[in-house]
């Protein structure tokens, strides 16, 4: 067996390591095609170095472009490397445009194709991700659901459930991991102190390419400072920082820091009083480290949050930011996680062999 591991994002470095820790332990063939989707050191190279996973086979190096462009230059230059290697599958993770153009140029080569992290639906189609989901998982032979929450979505929609599969999230394997070497000295560094800052993670198109929207999301987050005085840690997107200065929108008041690496974002979720994302990905950690979650979103993907009570979904208004920020305060954090125990990637590698 021949693997083709295809990464693009911060995410999916993260939620693949386990896998990629899966078949080396288990000397199975495989590689990786990194597309370049995200290719700065603080949100690329970094993550490779901390989670000490071999170097990529191939580097793409799409960069930044409009949606369209992108994904053409993604499923071309993956298309030429697939024709080349012939692997017997190849893996995609969640929803970016990486995922998307590695799904299509597999499938027009009659190569199988799993999804990791198949069947999330946020059920709003004006999100770029949410096509990006639905067009991978329907092109898929292997659907790696974590949860029945998504099987039942995929089910809804007319796929096979043969070729559904229950495993549980990858991000519990990568957090059980990694969160022991998340850097220690980082509250000292910030001047912050534990269960004494909020953190925030803010980065969707729908939220920062919409100054009306990103305004009210900083607005919020000020009345939060304002109300409890203690920090407001904003580790800032590249895409987020352009956009405010674009926007011309003030960040006085928020504790705004440069993007940092895996192992202390880990460290700072973990040791805030609360976390306010629109982050699916921090969504998921939150629940799994125990740290209450504010999504500054209409919607989620990842319901099981809410259902377990571990994340609220606010919307972008300051008014019911604040009043959700009061709610999950109370919170008595005794939620159990929904996304399996840690052992996702031993699943999928396992399903994988046992049907090719």
């Amino acid at each position: 067996m021949k693997v083709a591991i295809i990464l693009g994002t911060r995410p999916e470095i993260i939620k693949m390591a386990p896998i990629i820790y899966e078949l080396k332990k288990r000397k199975i063939i495989f590689y990786i095609i990194h597309t370049g989707q995200h290719y700065s050191y603080n949100m690329d190279k970094i993550f490779f170095e901390q989670l000490q996973l071999p170097k990529p086979k191939y580097k793409l190096e799409v960069g930044s472009a409009n949606q369209g462009m992108q994904t053409g230059k993604i499923i071309e230059r993956i298309e030429k490397v697939l024709i080349k290697d012939k692997p017997d599958i190849i893996l995609v993770q969640g929803d970016t445009n990486s995922v998307l153009g590695g799904a299509i140029a597999a499938k027009k080569l009659g190569i199988k194709i799993g999804h990791v992290e198949a069947g999330l639906r946020s059920f709003d189609d004006t999100m770029p991700e949410e096509t990006n989901r639905i067009l991978a998982d329907h092109c898929s032979d292997f659907l790696f659901a974590p949860t029945k929450t998504s099987q039942n979505n995929l089910v809804k929609e007319g796929i096979d459930k043969k070729k559904i599969f229950v495993t549980g999230n990858t991000i519990v394997d990568s957090v059980k991991k990694n969160l022991e070497n998340s850097f220690n000295g980082l509250l000292e560094k910030y001047n912050i102190k534990e269960k004494e800052y909020f953190l925030v993670s803010i980065h969707r198109q729908e939220n920062v390419d919409n100054k009306k929207r990103f305004e009210s999301i900083i607005k919020g987050l000020k009345l939060i400072a304002k109300k409890y005085k203690i920090p407001v840690i904003y580790p800032i997107h590249p895409r987020s920082e352009k956009m405010a200065r674009k926007f011309k929108i003030s960040l006085d008041g928020l504790n705004v820091i440069k993007p940092i690496d895996y192992f202390s974002f880990l460290n700072l979720e973990k040791n805030a009083k609360l976390v306010l994302t629109d982050s699916g990905g921090v969504q998921e950690e939150c629940c799994i480290v125990k740290t209450p979650c504010i999504t500054l979103r209409d919607n989620t993907e990842r319901p099981e949050t809410v259902t377990v009570k571990a994340n609220i979904v606010s919307g972008t208004n300051p008014r019911n930011i604040i009043k959700c920020v009061n709610k999950m305060l109370k919170s008595k954090q005794s939620w159990l996680n929904p996304f399996g125990n840690g052992n996702t990637s031993k699943k999928i590698v396992d399903i994988m062999r046992s049907n090719l």
